[in-house]
C-alpha cells in the first residue's frame, strides 16, 4: 500500500526540507508553492500578494488530482503543502485512503522566534519557496493553524531527518 506522507507546519518550518528528502527516498513530492510561483511567479512581485489564494486554488485542486493519481498507481507522495486547519488534513488522508494509499501526518512544530529566524533569511531569497513573510503576517499564520489534536495520528518531526526517515519507514 502506498504511502501518502502529508506534512503539516507552518510557513518556515521545515516541509520542503523534509519533502525533498523524502523524494530523494523515492517518493513523488507535490509542491502546491512551486506550482503557484510557476504559474504565477514571485508572491508580492509579478502578482499582487492579496490575490495568493485565487491563484493558489486551482493549483491545490490540480495537485489533489495528481496525488489521487500517484496513489492509485502505487507511488509513494509526499504533499509538500502547509495543512493548517484539521478540516484540509482530514480531507486529504481521506482522499488518500480512497485512493488506495496509507496517509500519514508529519507535524512540523516551530516556535514564533525559530521560524523568524528562518523567515528572516528565507525573505532574503527569490525562488518558490521563499515568499516574503513579515512577523505580522506570521501572527496571523499562527492564528489561523490548528495544530494536530491528541486524537489525530501523527508522527512529530523533531529536526533529525534520518529519524523521520526511519519513523515513515516503519510505518508502513
Amino acid at each position: 500500500m502506498p504511502l501518502a506522507v502529508l506534512l503539516a507546519g507552518l510557513t518556515g518550518s521545515g516541509k520542503t526540507t523534509v519533502a525533498q528528502v523524502l523524494a530523494g527516498h523515492g517518493y513523488v513530492r507535490l509542491s502546491v508553492d512551486e506550482e503557484v510561483h510557476r504559474l504565477h511567479g514571485r508572491y508580492g512581485v509579478d502578482y499582487p500578494e492579496h490575490t495568493y489564494f485565487e491563484r493558489e486554488r486551482p493549483v491545490v485542486e490540480a495537485t489533489r488530482e495528481r496525488f489521487i493519481k500517484e496513489i492509485a498507481a502505487g507511488n509513494d507522495v509526499v504533499l509538500d503543502h502547509g495543512l493548517w486547519r484539521r478540516t484540509e488534513r482530514a480531507a486529504w488522508e481521506r482522499a488518500a485512503r480512497e485512493a488506495g494509499g496509507h496517509p500519514l501526518v508529519v507535524y512540523l512544530p516551530a516556535d514564533r522566534t525559530e521560524l523568524l529566524r528562518r523567515l528572516a533569511e528565507r525573505n532574503q531569497r527569490e525562488d518558490a519557496n521563499a515568499l516574503t513573510v513579515t512577523p505580522e503576517a506570521l501572527d496571523d499564520f499562527f492564528a489561523r493553524f490548528d495544530p494536530p489534536a491528541d486524537d489525530e495520528d501523527v508522527i512529530v518531526y523533531t529536526g533529525d531527518l534520518d529519524a523521520l526517515v526511519t519513523a515513515v519507514s516503519q510505518a508502513r
